[in-house]
């Protein structure tokens, strides 16, 4: 495993000490979380990218295709 360091302030690192935490069980966990709530945005940023250049098509056009689809056109 790397290790990385974070500064914090004297007063907070005393209050760190006065509780029974995992603080770098604590700080993984939330950088974990944080790359995935990243990504996701990432995703849907893409996708909608992509959406967008769809050009858009008349309402009920997917309900005709598959109705021609069933009856054999």
């Amino acid at each position: 495993m790397d290790v990385i360091s974070v500064r914090v302030p004297k007063e907070l690192k005393r209050m760190m000490k006065e509780v029974n935490i995992n603080w770098s069980e604590e700080i993984r966990a939330f950088i974990e979380r944080k790359i995935k709530e990243y990504r996701k945005l990432r995703a849907l940023e893409e996708i909608d990218s992509l959406l967008s250049d769809i050009p858009e098509t008349e309402v009920g056009t997917a309900k005709k295709y598959v109705r021609e689809h069933r009856d054999g056109n």
